[in-house]
């Protein structure tokens, strides 16, 4: 029973860990400010204020989950040592992976739940709006953009997050030419944001009738979706908006008007489109969420204090600077080019199993091994 005894000092050795997570989140403080938001929604007047009622709403929530996250950590571990008890009183060893897994479970998710606390960015809590686009290569790199499009809906099915789809451009035979989806849950800027850059596919293309192996590229952006209190200010004049028909399937709605929005901001040279609403004015208000969140993103990126000073080009990210490498050949292996994290399941990376590196880059980035 030597391993249960080795999987119970393990565990013993988390709890330290755990009280200081604790702390880190602020958990005693966050259950006082849950209290008095729970008084304010229970006063008679509290829907006369709907934008207020909102925010009131939507702190709540995101207090519940950090409690009920951290919540669920504990029983968990309570759960483990029950589990290692059980099987030492009565010397059942079929228990062993079961237990093994559960020890490994906890360890795992208060790394995790760790290095959320790490995420303390001015929108590090808000909702991301990721921006794909292929690279040069035509058809390749169109279906590589689809790809790296599918594996971050798969991510944000993993998280229990939820995800709208802005803007859709096919690709002119396979995948697509650029895309905009928006993530809604919490911390999802604070933890995609890492995954901003330029991603690197090597495979035996599908489409050579040759069977050749081709590189491919594909660009990700991710910014912040800003609330509309924002301090992110835009002035009218420094836009030029500009209205046309939607793309897609034939016969729906968006086809038949021209309700598609491209809205250009003139000091940078920044373009945001929507056309997957069904109205114009819906268009053009997430087009102007988009490039709020846009001027938000490289005002942090570059630790700007006015949005004025951003300077358009020169902030684009640059092609060939990739972050990440996916290879399927010769060999299966997923490989990020600034933490040095690997992983060689490359069906499990595409799949969504993105954590590792997202980790990884987390530590590295708090242990000052990245500027």
């Amino acid at each position: 029973m030597l391993e249960f005894e080795e999987l119970r000092q393990a565990l013993t050795a988390l709890s330290p860990k755990l009280d200081e997570l604790k702390i880190a989140l602020g958990y005693d403080k966050l259950e006082t400010e849950l209290s008095t938001l729970e008084e304010q929604a229970a006063q008679p007047e509290f829907w006369d204020d709907m934008p207020v009622s909102q925010k009131i709403l939507q702190r709540t929530k995101e207090i519940k989950d950090k409690m009920g996250a951290y919540d669920g950590l504990k029983m968990a571990y309570s759960d483990a040592e029950a589990m290692i008890e059980i099987a030492l009183e009565e010397k059942d060893e079929s228990l062993l992976d079961e237990t093994r897994q559960a020890v490994e479970a906890v360890a795992a998710g208060l790394e995790t739940q760790t290095l959320a606390t790490l995420l303390t960015g001015e929108y590090d809590a808000n909702n991301a709006i990721l921006t794909f686009h292929a690279g040069a290569g035509g058809t390749e790199a169109q279906d590589w953009a689809a790809m790296l499009y599918r594996m971050y809906t798969r991510w944000t099915d993993r998280h229990g997050y939820k995800y709208k789809v802005l803007d859709y451009l096919d690709g002119d035979e396979a995948g697509i030419k650029s895309a905009s989806i928006l993530i809604e849950g919490l911390n999802a800027y604070g933890y995609l944001k890492v995954e901003s850059g330029v991603h690197r596919l090597v495979r035996i293309s599908p489409f050579d009738s040759s069977g050749r192996r081709h590189t491919s590229f594909a660009s990700l952006e991710v910014m912040p979706e800003i609330t509309d209190d924002s301090e992110i200010e835009i002035k009218s004049e420094d836009l030029r908006i500009d209205t046309y028909r939607s793309g897609g399937a034939g016969g729906q709605h968006v086809n038949k008007t021209e309700s598609a929005i491209r809205i250009t901001h003139l000091p940078t040279g920044i373009v945001c489109t929507c056309q997957n609403e069904r109205s114009q004015h819906q268009n053009r208000e997430v087009a102007m969420k988009m490039l709020k969140a846009k001027l938000a993103e490289i005002k942090e990126r570059e630790h700007l204090e006015r949005i004025d000073d951003i300077k358009g080009v020169q902030r684009e990210i640059a092609w060939g600077s990739q972050i990440r490498s996916y290879v399927f050949m010769p060999y299966t292996m997923a490989k990020d080019h600034r933490t040095n994290h690997e992983s060689g399941n490359i069906g499990a990376v595409m799949d969504g199993d993105l954590d590792g590196f997202i980790n990884a880059y987390l530590r590295a980035k708090s242990n000052g091994e990245l500027q």
